[in-house]
């Protein structure tokens, strides 16, 4: 488990400290604040390895950089081994080799690791697959440093280069469902079961279930999987919405890892891991509000129960109001943490600071959109929060001339709903105040 993250002189901000909890750990901040590249410094501290070098078709999981290369820079964390040991580690940024130095070796083995980026790509990290050992003062690689897929190989397949041969390393989402469906045996249940555990509406058509095998075209000769949909029975997954097959690529990736980890440590003669990181980058991506709604409390649902035995972290990075009220019922603040990366404009000059916030219960989703995470003054529109910060400057002078109030009440309106909570306020004003100019 990754327990402390530190960084100077690296991301936005000059510096930033993590503590995490042990199991759920949310941030919050605006877009370009750094809440992707925290996710991908803490796959980093874990694996030792950034996820564009092990795969150049990604858009992102660049190495970090220095943000003034003429300062030090440095990454330092802490995290929980497979043996219940915590180790410490500091890293410091070469400019001249482009690389963060530190200890030889390979990385403490903190057990699984799962990250879901935001543009549908995943890195994996299996201690029974994945590691390597030093000899002297190099790093020998024994096994591959980690499975990095783009989004197409998520569904295609991931091949790599072993030992100057192209090796297929996982056969992808549509041709292992496919197969899992043929054979009617275990694994096409557990995807089942997992589907349904990650779409959990009752709504007609939310629900996602397995249909039968289908072709897309006369000269495409792969049995594609289908989902049951409220309108059609037979809905190819390569045809699904983009939040459908957000739902089902996260599905496959999570029984794919931890299947491919129970079959390599029962080769290699090991216990199954006993920790479980799963990092996922916008956690809301592309769904819809009622599946914000429920996703986080299924993503920690289904991972307890693929991982019947293994302690879970979970560290997500989201901009929904939707999901930050789900988390309510079940925050607990002795293992969970709320982590805000704000922007400082007023200052001088600018800067950019992450805090360890308290998660405090705030009943519905405006109360949350007007919070320290996400900043807005206002639940309402653009043009709406215009009016309302009028309004309210007019309501504080009591000497606002009637034309004035007339002119803001136009812009109410305008942009207010007939039955909006304002107008009680607003409208007592405005009459007793246009009553008294007429008299």
């Amino acid at each position: 488990m990754l327990k402390y993250l530190h960084l100077q002189n690296v991301g936005p901000a000059p510096e930033m400290a993590l503590e995490f909890g042990d199991r759920m750990n949310l941030i919050t901040g605006d877009n370009g604040l750094g809440k992707s590249f925290l996710l991908d410094v803490a796959w980093w501290a874990l694996t030792r390895k950034w996820p564009r070098d092990l795969n150049s078709q990604l858009t992102s999981g660049y190495p970090a950089k220095p943000t003034n290369p003429k300062k030090p820079a440095t990454i330092d964390f802490t995290l929980t081994t497979k043996t219940k040991q915590t180790k410490s580690y500091s890293s410091t940024y070469s400019p001249r080799d482009e690389s963060w130095l530190g200890q030889s070796g390979r990385p403490w083995n903190p057990g699984l690791v799962i990250y879901a980026h935001a543009d549908g790509s995943f890195s994996v990290w299996d201690p029974a697959r994945n590691y390597w050992k030093k000899k002297g003062q190099i790093d020998v690689q024994e096994r591959l440093p980690g499975y990095v897929f783009s989004p197409r190989e998520v569904w295609d397949g991931l091949q790599v280069e072993i030992e100057a041969r192209d090796v297929v390393v996982c056969n992808g989402l549509v041709r292992d469902w496919a197969s899992w469906i043929r054979d009617s045996g275990i694994d096409a249940e557990r995807m089942r079961i997992v589907l349904e555990m990650l779409s959990p509406s009752e709504r007609l058509g939310d629900k996602l279930v397995p249909g039968p095998l289908a072709r897309i075209g006369v000269n495409d000769v792969r049995d594609i999987p289908t989902i049951q949909t409220g309108y059609s029975d037979a809905v190819p997954v390569l045809h699904a919405s983009s939040g459908v097959r957000r739902i089902i690529a996260l599905s496959y990736m999570l029984l794919w890892t931890w299947r491919e980890h129970r079959l390599a440590a029962k080769q290699l003669g090991e216990q199954a891991t006993e920790q479980v990181i799963l990092l996922v980058d916008e956690l809301e991506s592309h769904l819809h509000p009622r599946w914000q709604r429920s996703i986080l409390g299924a993503l920690l649902k289904l991972a307890s129960v693929l991982h019947k035995t293994a302690k879970i972290q979970l560290i997500a990075a989201t901009h929904s109001p939707l999901v930050m009220a789900s988390a309510e019922p079940s925050f607990d603040k002795t293992q969970d943490s709320w982590f805000d990366i704000d922007f400082h404009s007023e200052t001088k000059p600018p800067r950019v600071e992450l805090l360890k916030r308290e998660f405090v219960r705030r009943g519905d989703v405006v109360s949350w959109l007007t919070s320290d995470a996400f900043d807005l003054r206002e639940g309402r529109s653009l043009e709406a929060e215009t009016a309302i910060v009028a309004a309210l400057e007019v309501l504080k002078n009591p000497k606002t001339p009637t034309a004035e109030i007339e002119r803001v009440n136009a812009l109410l309106r305008n942009s207010l709903s007939d039955t909006d909570r304002f107008w009680m306020r607003w409208s007592q004003y405005r009459d007793e105040r246009v009553g008294a100019a007429k008299k």
